[in-house]
């Protein structure tokens, strides 16, 4: 009866006109994020952050998180339709579902990837609504100790599943949680790496950071890149796919649909690796592998539900530990604090109507999103059309205003232009960028989360080791960050790194 009475008053709030109307802007976004190559879920929602500051907290949570998993439905259009992947989760939905447009069968790739990835984002929705308040319940048993091993565990994971070198990742880990100490001490008011710039007193904006190393970094990354564009099946016919369809896609949808709740859950898990195991799956336990990368529907349906079920169970450790498993559930993290509400344990008793309406908005971004996909395929055609050289400078424009607006100060232009141009270097040196947003947004918790547990111990770290969750999650951290050193767990991370790259 709790779950039906609670579920009443999501309702109640998303179907509030202004949340609903922030819930179709934050999707219908998403799918445009979705099509046009080169923004992505995270360039797009660090350039509309500054909106939300002026609305409620309801409405900007709703429209940031409608923007996150609309990418996902968005991003298979232009896989499918253009062999140009929309934003990474999709990378791996070009290998067969561009091939069933070349023959000649767009519409059942489209309506497959659309009903499939609506499946999943709706399996996702109830499985966060079930699992979420029992972890809420006994996450309120977590100490300072336990809370900080569990964000070292996380860092730890999501470096272990970066592509590339290891040590890299550790590198970039660390330069994000030494940029978490710039700014006043949150116990002492002492400044610390500020360089006696009175700009940086409060630290450095997440904002400028993010837009500037996912927007400006990927525009440089794109002019660099010849894209040709080749497009198939501009008029899409027969976008319901037949039985025959259906029979070899409903066995990958399921399979799908929990490998990505599953990983979703997990620090650095996430959409993108979901879709790439959940394809290598799909191959291995088929009849038929040959077929897989010559036009397998299986192939297009299992990575769309694998990929919309990491977006909806992604919310589940951000909503209940206040702890973002990736870098988008970073930035909602950054706006839950922004609109002074912390994520957590204790949301759903402080704050209800938010946790729930949040949840009910996504079955209704769903339902909206399953309407814009199938008949606005023509409209996502058109927009594939408009040309880099058009688009480019007005992201470039957007991102300079948008980091402008938050605080009037050209300080902030300077950030983000600095870690563009960062990011770029990083990414052409190989280095990735996402351990340095989370451990950036993670730093100030960790730091808050030690000092607290020493001050509880009397300053010995023995009280790490003495609680049973805590040391668990660090004897875990010590084994995945081992793999450096033993080359069976090397060899074990370089093949997964290798599947999904």
């Amino acid at each position: 009866m709790d779950l039906i009475d609670n579920l009443s008053l999501g309702f109640g709030v998303a179907l509030q006109p202004i949340n609903l109307l922030y819930c179709f802007l934050g999707v219908f976004i998403g799918t445009l994020v979705g099509v046009l190559p080169g923004i992505g879920p995270v360039a797009a929602m660090s350039l509309l952050l500054p909106v939300t500051f002026t609305i409620t907290p309801e409405a900007g949570i709703i429209m940031l998180a409608g923007i996150y998993y609309g990418s996902m439905y968005g991003g298979s259009t232009t896989a499918i339709l253009v062999n140009i992947p929309g934003e990474a989760a999709s990378v791996v939905t070009t290998l067969d579902g561009h091939q069933m447009a070349r023959q000649g069968r767009a519409g059942p790739a489209l309506g497959i990837a659309a009903i499939g990835s609506f499946i999943a984002g709706t399996l996702a929705i109830v499985g966060l609504m079930l699992i979420a308040p029992t972890l809420a319940r006994f996450a309120v048993k977590f100490g300072p100790a336990e809370y900080f091993s569990l964000m070292v565990l996380g860092l730890s994971i999501l470096t272990y599943l970066s592509h590339g070198s290891l040590l890299k990742a550790l590198i970039m880990a660390c330069f994000g949680l030494i940029l978490g100490l710039v700014g006043l001490d949150s116990i002492s008011a002492v400044a610390r790496l500020t360089f006696d710039r009175m700009e940086l007193v409060d630290g450095v904006g997440l904002v400028p950071i993010v837009m500037g190393l996912f927007g400006i970094a990927e525009i440089l990354i794109n002019l660099e890149q010849r894209l040709t564009r080749e497009m198939f099946a501009e008029r899409i016919k027969g976008l319901l796919p037949s039985r025959q369809d259906w029979a070899e896609s409903a066995a990958p949808l399921a399979r799908g649909s929990v490998l990505g709740f599953i990983l979703g859950i997990l620090p650095g898990g996430g959409a993108v690796i979901a879709s790439f195991l959940s394809y290598a799956l799909e191959k291995r336990v088929s009849k038929t592998p040959e077929k897989f990368g010559k036009g397998a529907i299986a192939g297009v349906a299992g990575p769309e539900a694998a990929n919309n079920a990491a977006a909806g169970s992604g919310f589940i450790p951000l909503l209940t530990l206040g702890i973002p498993p990736n870098v988008v559930m970073a930035l909602l993290l950054g706006a839950f604090i922004v609109h002074n509400v912390q994520p957590g344990p204790l949301l759903m008793v402080q704050n209800p109507n938010l946790f729930w309406g949040i949840v009910a908005s996504m079955y209704i971004g769903n339902i909206m999103l399953l309407i814009l996909n199938l008949p606005l395929i023509g409209l996502w055609v058109q927009v594939l059309k408009v040309p880099y050289r058009i688009l480019f400078p007005l992201i470039l424009l957007f991102c300079i205003i948008g980091v402008y607006s938050i605080a009037n100060a050209v300080f902030d232009i300077y950030v983000m232009i600095a870690f563009g141009v960062l990011g770029y270097l990083m990414r052409k040196l190989g280095y990735e960028l996402a351990p340095l947003v989370l451990a950036f947004v993670l730093g100030p918790l960790m730091e808050n989360n030690l000092r607290k547990a020493l001050i509880l111990s009397d300053g010995s770290f023995s009280i790490f080791l003495e609680r049973p969750i805590s040391l668990a999650c660090l004897i875990l951290a010590l084994v995945l960050l081992g793999s450096a050193v033993l080359p069976a767990l090397r060899a074990r991370r370089e093949t997964i790194a290798l599947e999904t790259s």
